[in-house]
């Protein structure tokens, strides 16, 4: 879990903001899981600390979400476009 919570810290995951009167604060839960090689060995032990997000309400604890998603095939069409109005 230590070594977890250094790489959320490094890599800037979340930013400490004050709590706001009328929302709701997000859980969080811990997944432990065993890594095996194989011959059955034991690799290594992870932990990942998980959001609960489905604890929030639309336009009461949050307004908008954003995840960028680029699919080959509207990058296909987008140089297609390009080849042809050059």
């Amino acid at each position: 879990m230590n070594e977890e919570m250094k790489s959320l810290q490094r890599n800037a995951t979340w930013e400490v903001i004050d709590f706001s009167t009328g929302k709701n604060l997000v859980g969080y839960r811990w997944i432990f899981s065993v890594k095996y090689k194989a011959n059955s060995d034991i690799e290594r032990f992870k932990a990942r600390l998980v959001a609960k997000g489905y604890s929030q309400t639309y336009r009461i604890d949050y307004v908008e979400t954003f995840a960028p998603m680029a699919k080959i095939n509207k990058i296909r069409f987008l140089l297609s476009l390009v080849a042809n109005f050059d």
